[in-house]
């Protein structure tokens, strides 16, 4: 349970200054980093039914400005507050700097349960919150970028980006104003997915380390691993499709209406299926229902990923915590003092820092996207099949052999823009990794969050030093 006290902000400026210990930056320095550069907050009328009015609260937080344009997803929930969306807005700096896409960090909220809003009402919110960003000059593809986040999604992004449009007609790079667009709006292949996919590499790689495995007592590989997620959404469906199809058995998943277990494993595409059918997850074929769904996060498992909200995991429940890899496919599911604990037990955690860069990631192939006006693959695809359809029948000559049709097909295809997305986002989370636990080794550091933030910090001050900031 969260404390009144409690402050998310808070949390991250603490691994900050815990990572700030192992770099020989000036103290100024990470304090300007730490900080966040612009705080806005606005406040506009919804009409409702019977010539009512609702006051409607909304947040728009740019972090950091060392790279331009900032970044950061926009939420809807009753959850939403200054200091959860500077937290949110602070880890996205922190991100993009780890995985190296030249953005700031930024993130919005509107505190609304939009499960209570017709659609219309839904359209008439985010219209007017993206007027009050264009007022104020807190949007733009030069400016300020927003993406989905939770409880928003491809629809309301189209909304964002034709408002933009309607202030900017003669604006050739409009559209890249907003990432996280339906296809038909000039979105990108592979975005709905980019997350929960991002959080499989980020997994893979993980499970792979002899040396990490051995210590928890467990096999290198994904193989016969048993999975928690707490949350379906987009980020944990696809989590779990991909984990599954790789080797790991999910054996529960967990929701705010409750969760279901089952040690032999659960379909997710079938779990799926069943929700939408019946409007949840509960009494899903041969698993068993769990009333409360976070009780789930309890339960024996070898890795657990909270892909839900934030402050999951306190201080209240981390000792209950059974996983010993807990991959935060959230943002900000550990609070500092739960990681203590868990820490202290041995638990491996895979920091929400790199393992939910995977959307940021494809949102960046997005804007690239946009502002150069042509999608990836359309310039080059047929040129590479004409190439290898050559090569193939250079080798069928000189073997006498023929290829069975569809190996031929495979061989001679181009790569268009799924394909190259998910070839990037592969490429970008694999040297993440990599360099994320080069650091860890060579500096000898406790945990892999603390790396993170290490590259991440190195990354933010050089580009802080050389423009000037500091005379």
């Amino acid at each position: 349970m969260k404390s009144n006290s409690y402050s998310f902000f808070e949390d991250v400026n603490s691994y900050v200054d815990k990572a700030a210990r192992y770099t020989e930056h000036p103290p100024g320095l990470i304090e300007q980093i730490k900080q966040c550069n612009s705080v806005l907050k606005v406040t506009f009328p919804l009409r409702l039914k019977r010539g009512k009015f609702q006051v409607i609260e909304a947040f728009r937080v740019q972090h950091s400005h060392h790279k331009s344009p900032v970044k950061g997803g926009i939420r809807y929930s009753t959850m939403v507050s200054e200091d959860e969306v500077k937290a949110l807005a602070a880890l996205m700096s922190y991100k993009c700097a780890l995985v190296n896409v030249p953005f700031g960090g930024a993130k919005g909220g509107v505190r609304i349960d939009p499960t209570a809003y017709s659609v219309e009402q839904l359209e008439r919110i985010t219209r007017r919150f993206t007027s009050e960003l264009i007022k104020r000059n807190s949007i733009g593809p030069a400016v300020d970028v927003p993406a989905p986040d939770y409880g928003t999604g491809a629809r309301e992004m189209a909304w964002i980006a034709d408002t933009y449009m309607a202030f900017n007609s003669q604006q050739v790079n409009a559209l890249g104003c907003v990432t996280g667009k339906p296809l038909s709006q000039h979105g990108i292949r592979g975005r709905t997915e980019a997350t929960g996919r991002g959080v499989f590499f980020g997994i893979r790689e993980a499970v792979d380390g002899y040396d990490d495995m051995q210590k928890l007592g467990l096999y290198p590989g994904l193989d016969g691993k048993k999975v928690i997620i707490q949350g379906l959404g987009n980020v944990g469906y696809f989590a779990g499709i991909n984990l599954q199809q790789n080797g790991a058995v999910i054996v529960g998943v967990a929701e705010y209406d409750g969760g279901v277990y089952n040690p032999d494993g659960i379909n997710i595409e079938a779990l799926q299926q069943h929700r939408k059918e019946s409007g949840s997850i509960l009494n899903f074929e041969s698993a068993q229902n769990v009333e409360n769904g976070a009780d789930l996060l309890e339960y024996e498992c070898d890795i657990l990923i909270p892909a839900a909200l934030e402050n999951q995991i306190t201080s209240d429940n981390a000792a209950k915590i059974k996983a010993k890899i807990i991959a935060e496919a959230a943002n900000g599911p550990i609070t500092a003092a739960a990681e203590k604990i868990l820490v202290k037990k041995g638990a491996f955690i895979i920091p929400d820092l790199y393992l939910n860069a995977g959307g940021v990631t494809v949102s960046y192939f997005e804007w690239l996207k946009n502002i150069s006006r042509v999608s990836f693959g359309k310039i080059n695809k047929r040129y590479n099949e004409l190439n290898n359809e050559m090569m193939v029948s250079a080798i069928e000559d000189a073997s006498d052999t023929n290829l069975p049709f569809k190996q031929r097909n495979q061989l001679i295809k181009g790569a268009g823009e799924r394909e190259l997305v998910d070839s990037g986002l592969e490429g970008v989370m694999v040297n993440a990794f990599g360099e994320v636990n080069e650091i860890r080794k060579e500096k000898d550091l406790p945990d892999l969050r603390t790396a993170a933030f290490v590259s991440s910090l190195e990354k933010i001050a050089i580009s802080y030093l050389e423009l000037g900031v500091f005379p």
